[in-house]
């Protein structure tokens, strides 16, 4: 067997659906999906044995239920991460995380992780520009696929992930992550000038700039010009940017990377899988 997928279709429990011992028999893996908890130090040791063919794709669902029931205590750390890269050098991870604190994402994206895709998904907890500075720094080379959803119901006050900061960290994102092809973002403030800095700093090479309507918003320099019609504005700079034509998600329900997460990350998984 080369593609193994063990996801628990109802919300994650303290249930463990495959141990190290056993993944022991599948020397042939090529990908691999799992809840994160189940991903244990123990198994990353298993699949760098020499019986094993190198794993190329691994697949990890964080769940905040699966982190309640469970520990982060097991997990692999930066040099179980290295040993993994090492046996295989074309070894890349994708995570989607529903509604984990920044604090528990700091200890689980280890240095050596060669993570290429990583989705957020919050309905309580929102991601910490920390946690987005952290990724734009450690996985410059890997990165290609970065979603952040914030499913609130109060469209009112989205969080800003630039505040307090002099530069802001998905703009830093699109600078250091030079392989990006795809950013998603709903829920979270993005202000236009930054919108368009993103679109000239990634170009032609981000295939993909999905930014619903209402997460947009302009600063009082760029809506006090009666001159200029700041959407239309930011609407040229960024088709501009991007070397093709570009407009904000007006109906969040025609995405399903936004409706349908988990069906998105399964789907998304099948897709990593078979680039192998």
């Amino acid at each position: 067997m080369e593609h193994l997928s063990l996801l628990d279709n109802n919300i994650p429990g303290n249930s463990t659906l495959i141990t190290a011992v056993e993944l022991e028999r599948f020397v042939n893996l090529r990908s691999l999906a799992l809840d994160f908890c189940d991903f244990t130090a123990e198994m990353a040791r298993v699949l760098t044995d020499s019986n094993h063919v190198p794993l190329q794709r691994l697949s990890l669902l964080v769940h905040n239920v699966s982190v309640m029931h469970k520990s982060l205590d097991n997990m692999p750390n930066d040099e179980h991460w290295k040993a993994l890269s090492r046996k295989s050098t074309s070894l890349r991870v994708y995570i989607m995380a529903f509604d984990i604190k920044s604090e528990d994402m700091l200890k689980i994206l280890k240095p050596s992780m060669p993570l290429e895709r990583i989705h957020f998904d919050s309905y309580i907890t929102c991601v910490s520009g920390a946690v987005v500075d952290l990724i734009s720094r450690q996985y410059d080379r890997f990165l290609t696929h970065f979603i952040l959803m914030n499913d609130v119901i109060d469209t009112s006050g989205f969080p800003d992930l630039s505040d307090n900061r002099n530069e802001d960290p998905l703009v830093l994102l699109a600078w250091r992550c030079t392989k990006l092809s795809l950013l998603a973002i709903h829920g979270y403030t993005v202000w236009a000038h930054n919108l368009i800095a993103i679109a000239r700093l990634r170009g032609s090479d981000l295939k993909v700039l999905e930014v619903t309507e209402e997460s947009i918003d302009f600063d009082q320099g760029e809506l006090a010009d009666q001159d200029v019609d700041p959407v239309h504005n930011l609407i040229e700079q960024v088709s501009l940017g991007l070397g093709q034509p570009w407009h904000a998600v007006m109906d969040i329900e025609s995405l399903s990377v936004f409706t349908e997460p988990n069906r998105h990350f399964y789907r998304e998984m099948q897709s990593f899988s078979e680039d192998i």
